[in-house]
């Protein structure tokens, strides 16, 4: 053990990251480098490459941006098809399939081929696009491109092989579903109308075959012109010319009258014997006014007209309101005999359908229930009782229902937690739904054997956080929590808190959770955090507050006897017996004493909290000088510890909930003390308040037009401009963590000294920020708060998120003789902050665009760039992690410690002293040591973790839970239970020491503790950044997980840092997929694909190996239903047609073959392999005869009983006759 220590100790100096400050152990990028190691530190990775592969699991959420909506009523299955070509297929809870088109074209309409596991779209590229059911993951089988005619209509009739398609210049075309190809058979528009017509009948909006006689096509056109075509005769057999436009036709079952709706509001029925005009015309929503004239009224979209046989008929129908009720909401209109039902939606409505019993548009439709899909929700009508309830979704589609902040992903939670969230959950849950099953129950699912508790946390803009019960790819919504029933609610015209008042002040920055502990803490956009407990009893509580003031500033200090009186840091509280006054004499005015306030109130009083997660602590931080405080951009939270940490800009608070008192208020740079690695310059004085205020007042909202103004953007940083309005830009991609300079700058010696020079560290803060030209009068920000991606690529631009200037002191470079020259005034920080939803992106608004700008703005890489020192106001806590560690290199023993890293790289270890007797824990203060070791990486810190010896992942320590709202038995009074990871307690073999590994955004390190030296080190990247990192639980072993901008997911295994999986995945389009990115245990992880949607990815191999057996099967075998038997006299004296051979009329012998330049087919990639999919599998191959079998089985029963029923029928008629005959054979003819 001893030569184990010795060689340990020698690497403290022979190792290239052994010395404190210096960042330059690396290599290049994905390269690991080491010391020579020896034998003695020798662990078995048992990690390889061949343990990890990426792909997606599952997509959670509402499908963003619908477009079209489809139903297979023998199989019960909804597509849902969006704007940007993505398809949802919707089953029974747990079946949930995404598609998406590589073509990215938004899908018109979504065609089933019924009963056929089988689907057609069409897209906005003109392209059609047969989709294969019959696999866990749908397959394009083929494709047919459009080149020289626009897609407007499809239909596809029932157990039909063609299909019929309608184009933008009227023409109709037919295609072969089984080889998707053009039939010769055209209908051409100057044949549907008549030759005397002068004017083009328009798009074809409607094509439909009629129920009466399946070779009878109706054709409508937009004008209003509608032709019903003879397939057989190629002919038309009546015209109908109609003034106002067509938007929507719906046949009669009986193929007698059909229906119409307008663009005028109104309705109308037309009777095949008489086309000339329209049988009935009606005005739902328009009356008749005082002088006889009916209202105008909005268009009818769509039109259902569907038949029930024990009551009237149902006529829906969404719009037709009339114009002059301004301000109302969108409706779907049920008509039912003389009864009108108007419902109305959150939301504008984008399709409808109505569910009928029977797939034969020939039967009486009894259509039970109307499925509407709006813009932003999915509700299912109930038609079957008078009051029309809605179905209660069992999908999670209000994932978006305030839009999402941030996101938290916990795999492997104790089994217990789940349960106990459902319950309290479950007593809040809305009442009056339908009592029916869901209606869309197609598909199977079944639980698989490699399942486990997860939960996902999503925080909200309107300060609400859900618990979803995520286990089995699932996702459930277990508990809801509104963290906004913690303060008053903000009052009109209530001083400074009313003057800046945000539309969402109580928006979820992030999230901690300790699962075990069930301590639950949240940080608010207001610079504030709550504290939660977790009860299952309610109680009357009093919210403890603490107000903190968190501002260090040296170059605020305008002379020395200002500075005397005027500390920097002090700490303030109420309702806490432990707390301070704040001591300032510089804050003695009554604007001093209103700007010592926090953003928010916290209720005074009693309040009475029901079960589940209760507020017990709120601390906030301060206004101070007429500015609000810096959001917090770091947090953590240990039970066992009974602490709290969190920081910012402009640095470190540590606050001991247990006691409700604050023990450390500091600024990054007094942390240092003594070990600062960096030489910091003097500042220049703080510039008069006055005009700070005034420069961050600066509006933004006339930047762009009103359409442009949707998108939620955090104030976080606004910067000045210079004086000639010289243009501030960013670069994409090569120093997206740095705030660049003129190249003039980088040379001026008078600025900067050599060693900060060439410093190469990234140096910002992890918060989103706006780059700004403020100019004009001052006046307050405010941007709507409605999610709108418009500005999610403005200029190209996107930067790091977790590396910016977090202060808003602008850069002034006035031009003098001697060229630019950098002056500074202090940090001036934005008037407020918008709801940072998860949908933001940081954007660079250029206010120049000449080439000399952009070639003297700041667009050169970090490698030129000046040091992050000279230029920074702040150094930012960019992440914190309490655990068990040696704080300084002559520790012996481990204890409490908390890591604070940095914007700058540097990572800080704090030993702390923690009474551990719970009396004294309760009453003796906890004792917080100066900063122990200091540790140097390349770019702003992001993650720490902890091994042991052995390389197994040591976890925090937490407190076992128990409900403190619970009555005390006084047998067994509650104590505290703590559990310890301690890194000595398996390091037998390895003394007390541990390893750390800290990631950066630019690299990882393992540290051999306590003598802090450097084992490995892995440069992750050089041209891009790290935006997420984690230390993950993979097959029972730890890696590090990291995605970087460029898109690339990583993981390295430890301690080795040896590269096992780099996959260019997902290039960063927007803030959202940084903001929501999370790695969690057991090869998982997930992002915000959309403002509404939720994708879950995995990089576990054994997962992608499994993951067909966990996703639901979309098509199951399920007999066709039979037509009704329409009765022998009905149809021996014509009541239908004789049967319709399509393939003699459309197929290639008789219709001939279309023009090659017409249509172009392009064989789909899961042609043939989603056909050997779906005919893989022994026991699917049997089950498939087997059905088949029965169902001829039972065919031939059927027909062989139809047989002995007509001879049955046919004796009888032959007695009958023959009696008849006898009575009637010896009569005269005049006694008849």
């Amino acid at each position: 053990m001893k030569k184990f220590r010795k060689v340990l100790d020698g690497l403290t100096t022979s190792s290239p990251g052994g010395t404190i400050g210096s960042p330059s152990c690396g290599s290049a990028a994905g390269t690991p480098t080491s010391a020579p190691a020896p034998r003695e530190i020798d662990i078995q990775e048992t990690l390889i490459s061949e343990n990890f592969q990426l792909c997606k699991t599952v997509r959670h959420g509402f499908p963003y941006q619908p477009t079209a909506l489809a139903f297979d009523p023998v199989q019960k299955l909804l597509a849902i098809g969006s704007r940007s070509g993505g398809i949802r297929i919707l089953g029974r809870p747990g079946v949930d399939c995404y598609c998406q088109h590589e073509s990215g074209a938004a899908v018109l309409q979504l065609q089933f081929l019924i009963n056929e596991g089988a689907l057609v779209t069409a897209c906005a590229d003109d392209t059609l696009h047969l989709w294969n059911l019959r696999q866990r993951r749908p397959a394009v089988l083929h494709s047919l491109k459009f080149n020289r005619e626009r897609i407007t209509f499809c239909h596809l009739p029932f157990q039909s092989k063609w299909l019929y398609v309608g184009t933008e210049r009227g023409n109709t075309h037919i295609v072969n579903i089984e080889s998707f190809i053009l039939s010769g058979y055209v209908i051409m528009w100057n044949k549907a109308i008549e030759l005397a017509t002068k004017t083009h009948p328009g798009p074809v909006v409607h094509l439909s075959d009629s129920p009466k006689d399946e070779g009878k096509l109706l054709i409508g056109f937009e004008s209003g012109t509608i032709v019903q075509w003879d397939l057989r005769a190629k002919k038309a057999d009546f015209r109908i010319y109609y003034d106002e436009a067509i938007h929507s036709v719906s046949w009669h079952h009986e193929g007698k009258q059909f229906m119409c709706s307008h663009s005028d509001g109104s309705l109308t029925l037309w009777n095949l014997r008489n086309t000339t005009k329209p049988f009935q015309v009606t005005f739902p929503h328009g009356k008749i006014q005082k002088d006889g004239r009916k209202e105008s009224c909005k268009p009818i979209l769509k039109v259902e007209y569907k038949t029930s046989r024990n009551s009237e008929p149902f006529i829906i129908f969404s719009g037709g309101l009339s114009y002059d009720k301004a301000g109302r909401r969108p409706t779907l209109t049920i008509m039912h005999g003389k009864a009108i039902t108007v419902l109305e939606m959150d939301y504008p409505i984008v399709e409808f359908l109505v569910l009928c019993e029977t797939p034969y548009n020939n039967e009486v439709q009894d259509p039970y229930a109307v499925v509407v899909l709006l813009e932003k929700d999915l509700i299912v009508v109930d038609l079957t009782q008078s009051n029309f309830p809605v179905f209660e979704n069992p999908y999670p589609m209000d994932v978006h229902e305030s839009p999402v902040t941030c996101t938290a992903y916990f795999a492997d939670c104790p089994p217990d937690i789940i349960p106990i969230l459902y319950s309290i959950g479950a007593k809040h849950k809305k009442t009056g739904y339908s009592q029916k099953e869901w209606p869309i129950s197609g598909g199977t699912w079944m639980l698989g054997s490699h399942t486990y508790p997860e939960i996902i946390i999503t925080g909200h803009a309107d300060g609400s956080i859900k618990f979803w019960d995520a286990s089995a790819i699932t996702l459930q919504m277990l508990y809801k929590l509104k963290t906004s029933k913690a303060f008053e609610k903000p009052k009109v015209g209530d001083g400074r808190a009313a003057e800046l008042v945000e539309e969402d002040p109580f928006a979820v920055q992030m999230v901690s959770w300790c699962p075990q502990s069930r301590i639950f803490c949240v940080v608010g956009i207001s610079a504030h955090i709550i504290l939660y407990r977790f009860s299952k009893y309610d109680a009357n509580t009093q919210i403890v507050s603490l107000e903190v003031r968190l501002q260090c500033e040296p170059e605020d200090v305008i002379s020395p006897s200002e500075n005397e009186n005027n500390p920097c840091f002090t700490e303030s509280g109420s309702h806490s017996p432990h707390h301070q006054q704040p001591v300032n004499a510089g804050n003695r005015t009554p604007e001093g004493n209103k700007d010592s306030t926090p953003c928010l109130k916290v209720k005074e009083r009693m309040v009475r909290v029901p079960p589940g997660y209760q507020s017990e602590l709120v601390i906030q931080l301060q206004w101070i000088d007429g500015e609000p405080p810096q959001q917090i951009t770091s947090l953590d939270i240990n039970s066992a510890y009974g602490l709290l940490a969190f920081g910012n800009c402009n640095g470190l608070a540590v606050v001991d909930y247990l006691q409700k008192t604050i023990l450390l208020c500091m600024s990054t740079l007094d942390l240092y003390g003594a070990t600062d690695p960096y030489q910091r310059l003097t500042r220049s004085p703080r510039r008069n308040r006055q005009s700070t205020s005034e420069l961050c007042m600066r509006g933004l909202s006339n930047l762009y037009s009103d359409s442009k103004k949707r998108i939620r953007t955090s104030y976080q940083s606004l910067t000045e401009l210079t004086d000639n309005q010289q243009s501030i830009d960013m670069e994409r991609s090569k120093s997206p963590t740095s705030v660049h300079y003129p190249t003039s700058l980088h040379n001026d010696s008078r600025i900067l000294p050599e060693p900060v020079a060439s410093l190469r560290a990234s140096h910002c803060s992890p918060v989103f920020y706006l780059l700004d030209n403020v100019k004009g009068p001052g006046r307050k920000l405010s941007l709507p708060t409605d999610l709108k991606t418009d500005l999610d690529h403005v200029n190209g631009h996107c930067t790091s998120p977790t590396s910016q200037s977090c202060s808003a002191g602008k850069p002034r470079i006035p031009m003098g003789p001697e060229g630019p020259r950098l002056t500074r005034r202090g940090p001036g920080r934005p008037p407020f902050r918008k709801a940072q939803s998860a949908a933001c992106m940081e954007i660079s608004l250029p206010v120049s665009h000449t080439e000399e700008s952009r070639e003297n703005s700041f667009s050169h890489s970090r490698s030129s760039s000046v040091s992050s020192i000279d230029r920074e106001t702040k150094e930012a806590i960019t992440t914190l992690q309490f655990g068990e560690s040696f704080g300084r290199k002559t520790d012996a023993l481990p204890t409490p410690c908390l890591w604070v890293g940095t914007s700058l790289g540097v990572a800080l270890l704090i030993p702390m002293s923690i009474p551990t007797d719970q009396e004294e824990r309760m009453d003796e203060p906890v004792a917080i040591g100066p900063s122990g070791g200091v540790l140097m990486l390349k770019g702003s810190v992001l993650r720490f973790g902890f091994l042991d010896c052995m390389g197994a992942l040591i976890q925090s320590p937490y407190e076992v839970w128990r409900d403190l709202n619970a009555a005390e038995d006084p047998d067994r009074p509650r104590r505290r239970k703590l559990v310890h990871f301690s890194p000595s307690s398996s390091q037998d073999a390895c003394g007390d020491g541990h390893l750390a590994v800290v990631c950066s955004e630019r690299q990882a390190k393992v540290f051999l503790m306590p003598s802090q030296s450097c084992l490995f080190v892995h440069n992750i990247t050089e041209s891009s950044f790290v935006l997420r990192a984690d230390i993950v639980s993979v097959y029972n072993s730890a890696c590090l997980a990291c995605f970087c901008a460029n898109g690339h997911v990583m993981t390295l295994s430890l301690p080795s840092l040896r590269p096992l999986m780099d996959v260019n995945y997902l290039p960063l389009t927007d803030m959202r997929i940084a903001r929501t990115f999370c790695f969690t245990n057991g090869g998982q992880a997930l992002y915000l694909s959309s403002p509404t949607e939720i994708q879950r990815i995995t990089y576990s191999q054994e997962m992608c190996d499994n993951l067909q057996e966990m996703l639901g099967e979309l098509f199951t075998p399920i007999e066709t239903p039979e037509a009704q038997n329409r009765g022998f006299l009905k149809g021996f004296f014509g009541g239908n047609a004789q049967t319709f051979d399509r393939e003699e009329l459309f197929g290639e012998a008789s219709a001939g073959k279309a023009s090659r330049s017409l249509a172009q087919h392009i064989p789909g990639q899961g042609g043939v392999e989603g056909m050997k999919v779906a005919a893989t599998g022994v026991v699917g191959d049997l089950a498939r005869a087997r059905i088949a079998l029965d169902e001829r089985g039972q065919r031939l029963g059927e027909l062989e009983d139809r047989t002995a029923l007509m001879m049955t029928s046919a004796e009888t008629f032959s007695k009958h006759a023959h009696e008849l005959m006898l009575k009637c054979k010896d009569k005269k003819w005049y006694q008849f």
